[in-house]
C-alpha cells in the first residue's frame, strides 16, 4: 500500500489510531492515549514558546527506508517548508523530529525511529518516554539538551 491510499481510504478516516506504513507497504496501527494527545501539545507549545522561525507540525508523515513513519511532532525550518511544504509524505525529515513513547512501542522500535529520522535528514530526533523525560539524540549520539532548542525542559509537566 501507498501513502496516498492510505489517506484516500474511507476506511481509515477517524480511526482512533497512529496509522504508519512499514518497509512491505502494511499499516501499521497504534492506539492513542488522551495522555498522548496532550504530551503532544504540551510539546508544541513549548516549542512555539521558544522560538517562531519555523514550522511545528503534529502527526508529521516522512517517508523512509522503512515505510512512512509518523512523527508525534515535527519542528522544521521555514526553508524546509518552502522547499517541501505541501508535499505527503514528506522526503526527507524535518530538522526535528519528536516521538511520544506509548505502552505499545518496543525499545527496537524507538531506536529504529531514531535511526531512520536522523538518516533521513533530522538534525535531532527526541524521545519523550513514559514518565515524560525528553531524551535528545543527534547524529553524534545521544545529546545532553538539544542544540536548536536550548534549554528545552528535560521534562514535560501536564
Amino acid at each position: 500500500m501507498e501513502w496516498q491510499e492510505v489517506l484516500a481510504s474511507p476506511y481509515l478516516k477517524d480511526l482512533p489510531f497512529k496509522i504508519e506504513l512499514n518497509e512491505w507497504g502494511q499499516i501499521v496501527m497504534t492506539p492513542a492515549s488522551n495522555e498522548h494527545a496532550r504530551l503532544q501539545a504540551r510539546i508544541a507549545n513549548l516549542l512555539f514558546e521558544r522560538r517562531r522561525d519555523g514550522e511545528i507540525m503534529t502527526e508529521c508523515s516522512i517517508a523512509t527506508s522503512k515505510g512512512v513513519k509518523v512523527a508525534d511532532v515535527a519542528w522544521a525550518t521555514v526553508d524546509f517548508i518552502q522547499l517541501h511544504g505541501s508535499e505527503t509524505p514528506f522526503p526527507i525529515a524535518p530538522a526535528i523530529c519528536i516521538e511520544i513513547v506509548s505502552g505499545s512501542n518496543t525499545r527496537g522500535e524507538i531506536q529504529e525511529k531514531i535511526d531512520l529520522y536522523l538518516a533521513k535528514g533530522a538534525s535531532e530526533v527526541w524521545i519523550c518516554d513514559k514518565k515524560r523525560v525528553i531524551h535528545f539524540y543527534g547524529h553524534q549520539g545521544k545529546l545532553p539538551q538539544s542544540e536548536l532548542f536550548p534549554g528545552f525542559p528535560a521534562k514535560i509537566e501536564l
